[in-house]
């Protein structure tokens, strides 16, 4: 595992809170994979750095369920479960589809140019076939969707679950099919939005995420036999 990013580090916030926020995005992205053991003292040694900020960055982590104590010391990277993929694409197609639904009826005139956007830059990396860059993408449409619900309260529940649901598009968009699937629908919601309509727009969206639940699953238990 490398570490030489973390050294770069700003005085805004605290030591820890850094090794944290840069672990965290490290598990989150792929760049440590489930498994893979963190060992205090060594990445405090790598860090040139105390074990204090350490300490505190991995009781974090450990705290929001991204890695969990082993008996002989250390701590190991959790991968996914199928309760958690099933939990929380179940939580997504409510709270986005209904967020989709308030965009349609609350957005105004000039909003829609920025999706329209980042689907031709998402159409771009994709004929390049760079899919590595497509999550990134994916998640500001999303973002920029629905913020055009004007609902505040909804949008912070929706981000409550933004890391879980990076790592879920990184399963998905790196399957060029799965990935030009997402962009057409992305199309049709902007169609339907300018259209104003709510109910469809809804359904597509509710239709899109439990359509990337069934592929997230299928690769999971793909994965668990070659175990």
């Amino acid at each position: 595992m490398n570490f030489e990013t973390l050294k770069h580090l700003s005085e805004r916030k605290s030591l820890g809170e850094h090794v944290f926020e840069n672990l965290k995005q490290a598990i989150i992205r792929g760049e440590v994979v489930a498994g893979t053991r963190l060992v205090e003292s060594r990445i405090a040694d790598v860090l040139d750095i105390s074990r204090t900020p350490v300490r505190e960055a991995i009781h974090k982590l450990e705290r929001e369920g991204l890695i969990e104590k082993l008996p002989r010391g250390g701590f190991s990277v959790l991968g996914l479960t199928r309760e958690e993929i099933g939990e929380t694409f179940g939580i997504r197609s409510v709270l986005e589809s209904y967020a989709a639904s308030l965009s349609a009826l609350n957005y105004q005139d000039g909003e829609l140019l920025p999706l329209e956007e980042k689907i031709s830059e998402y159409e771009m990396y994709l004929q390049k076939k760079q899919l590595e860059i497509l999550p990134k993408i994916n998640t500001e449409f999303h973002d920029l969707l629905y913020t055009l619900s004007r609902n505040p309260k909804l949008n912070r529940m929706i981000n409550h679950l933004r890391d879980q649901i990076y790592r879920f598009r990184q399963i998905l968009l790196k399957d060029e099919r799965m990935a030009r699937m997402s962009n057409a629908d992305h199309r049709q919601m902007v169609a339907l939005i300018r259209k104003k309509d709510a109910e469809g727009v809804e359904q597509l969206v509710r239709e899109h995420i439990l359509r990337g639940q069934a592929a997230v699953l299928k690769e999971f238990d793909e994965q668990k036999k070659d175990v």
